[in-house]
């Protein structure tokens, strides 16, 4: 396949003019790369799709996000990690790395060793379905006083020996791992032990500043959508997001739904952090790409009403209604950052997150032919996955 009159994002998070060259479900040729450059010529049979102008994007990576469409990862079927899949890629998220919920250490090993099955059994992703490429544990190693919309009855304090059974259940396909420092005085000792293993991620905790960052110092690399489900950062108590802003190998996740997160926030934050460490994330429960109503998160009843996710019992917000194309969307159109920083935070930052930038991320030869064109409205108009147009 041949995508022709396109602007293409290049690694140098750039747009540039030309053509992608795709083949046998690979990017041969791009520009940017020394190749790509439009030359008008088309080989006997070979398809092309012109893009009449369109931005021509790494297909979409979501490191946090726990359904869609009436299923949920949490689950524990194939089917439901397969429709999930499908979803994701039909709105140019082409690779997903699902968020697990506080459930008891059992159920959750079962959901897991079911990701792995799966992950061994769809190994070339597929044409119409985003590629499974981790999973992200919210839960249980995190605090009571900021649990959201997590069930407190399966709280439990952060467990090497627990962790590496998450870890074997899963094959490897667990990419990090979520806890709240402040819970456990031997927080540090726990993170030195597993941060060569997988990512230490702060979630869904209550630490202060100087307990956040001996965390971090002690190895651990990640925040959990930032802002949320975290102390407030005020100018007295700085808090995880303090933390965050003076550890520059933590990268920090944002629900940018338009709900979770104010405009001016998240502006302030790109300045803060820069937006090489930023990663976009959806944290779409199973009501996105369905009708309001209720529906369950983790155990608890959800209220989704007007694109907004709460949960029954009190309010609390319970993840998003909003797959991460719309996330990116808004911060682009409402919250006013520019397309060629917020596509590398919806594509290449995750990539390299979760290690996979050889692969994902971005459109250069070699990695996989996944490339999302949108018009300039950002509107989507086509998806190719795998070198093959899905929608």
């Amino acid at each position: 396949m041949i995508i022709r009159n396109v602007k293409v994002y290049t690694e140098e998070m750039e747009f540039v003019e030309g053509e992608i060259v795709l083949q046998d479900g690979r990017i041969e040729a791009a520009p940017g790369s020394g190749t790509g450059e439009d030359s008008g010529k088309t080989l006997a049979g070979e398809e092309v799709l012109d893009g009449g102008g369109c931005y021509a994007i790494p297909g979409l990576i979501d490191l946090h996000f726990h359904g869609c469409k009436g299923y949920d990862f949490c689950d524990g079927t194939s089917e439901a990690i397969a429709k999930i899949a499908e979803y994701e890629a039909s709105v140019g998220v082409t690779a997903i790395c699902p968020a697990t919920m506080t459930l008891p250490v059992n159920e959750l090993e079962e959901i897991l060793a079911v990701a792995a099955k799966y992950k061994k059994e769809n190994a070339s992703g597929g044409q119409g379905a985003a590629d499974l490429v981790g999973v992200n544990m919210e839960g249980p190693f995190i605090s009571e006083a900021k649990k959201g919309a997590q069930d407190e009855r399966n709280i439990i304090s952060c467990d090497a020996g627990i962790c590496q059974r998450f870890l074997n259940a899963s094959e490897g396909l667990v990419k990090f791992v979520g806890i709240a420092p402040e819970r456990n005085e031997k927080a540090q000792e726990f993170i030195r032990q597993m941060k060569d293993e997988v990512h230490i991620s702060l979630a869904h905790t209550n630490a202060d500043y100087d307990t956040a960052m001996a965390a971090f110092e002690a190895g651990a690399d990640h925040a959990v959508h930032l802002y949320n489900a975290m102390p407030a950062f005020t100018h007295r108590k700085p808090g995880v997001v303090g933390a965050v802003s003076d550890s520059a190998h933590v990268n920090a996740e944002m629900i940018c739904d338009g709900v979770h997160i104010h405009p001016s926030v998240v502006r302030a934050t790109f300045k803060m952090l820069g937006a090489d460490r930023i990663v976009l994330i959806s944290d779409s429960m199973r009501a996105t790409g369905m009708p309001d109503g209720q529906y369950t998160l983790g155990g608890l009843d959800v209220n989704v009403a007007g694109g907004k996710a709460t949960l029954v019992s009190n309010g609390a917000l319970a993840g998003s209604a909003t797959n991460l194309m719309e996330c990116m969307k808004t911060v682009v159109k409402v919250m006013g950052i520019p397309l060629k920083t917020v596509v590398a935070c919806a594509s290449m930052n995750p990539a390299k997150c979760l290690g996979i930038y050889d692969e994902y991320g971005s459109i250069a030869p070699g990695k996989k032919g996944n490339v999302v064109l949108l018009d300039q409205d950002l509107e989507l108009k086509a998806v190719v996955k795998d070198g093959i147009r899905i929608c």
